[in-house]
C-alpha cells in the first residue's frame, strides 16, 4: 500500500524556479525558515528613467539607501555605466529579521551613449536616493534652422 502525499503546487513552482535560476547561473531560491516561506536571493538592478528633449538625455536612477560615495558613473568607448552598493543592515542585539525582501548587495547598470550626445561633458548629481545623470547633446547634433534663398 502506498502512502498518501500532500500536493504543494508552490513547491512544485519553487522546484521549477530553482532549474531556470541552476540554468541562468543566477543562485537558488532559499528557505527563510518561517512558516515554510521561500525567498528568492536574486541579484538586483535600480530602475531608471531615460528621458529626452532638445538639449541632453537624462538618466534617472532611483537608488533608496545607497550612499553617494557608493555609486560611480563612468562613461568608456560610448558605454555609460552606472555601478554601485547597497549594503545590508546589521542585525542589532535584540533585533532580529522576520522577513528579507528588499534587495542588497553591488548593481551594475550600463546604456549605450546616443551618437548625438556630448560623452566629454556628462554631469551626475546625487539627492535623497535619486541618481540623476544629464548626457548633453553635442552642437552639431542639435537641428538649426536653414534659410533657403530664392534665386
Amino acid at each position: 500500500m502506498r502512502a498518501l502525499t500532500q500536493w504543494d503546487p508552490f513547491r512544485e513552482l519553487e522546484n521549477f524556479s530553482n532549474q531556470l535560476a541552476t540554468a541562468m547561473n543566477r543562485p537558488p531560491t532559499a528557505r527563510s525558515g518561517q512558516r515554510d516561506e521561500w525567498l528568492l536571493s536574486a541579484d538586483w538592478a535600480p530602475s531608471v528613467d531615460i528621458l529626452e528633449d532638445d538639449k541632453a538625455y537624462t538618466i534617472k536612477a532611483d537608488l533608496p539607501e545607497v550612499k553617494k560615495e557608493d555609486v560611480k558613473v563612468t562613461v568608456e568607448n560610448g558605454v555609460l555605466v552606472i555601478t554601485g552598493e547597497r549594503r545590508a543592515e546589521k542585525e542589532e542585539k535584540g533585533r532580529r529579521y522576520r522577513r528579507i525582501e528588499r534587495s542588497h548587495g553591488s548593481f551594475v547598470r550600463s546604456f549605450t551613449v546616443p551618437e548625438d550626445a556630448d560623452s566629454g561633458k556628462v554631469n551626475a548629481s546625487f539627492k535623497d536616493g535619486l541618481l540623476i545623470v544629464t548626457l548633453p547633446k553635442s552642437e552639431e547634433a542639435k537641428p538649426r534652422s536653414i534659410d533657403v534663398k530664392v534665386s
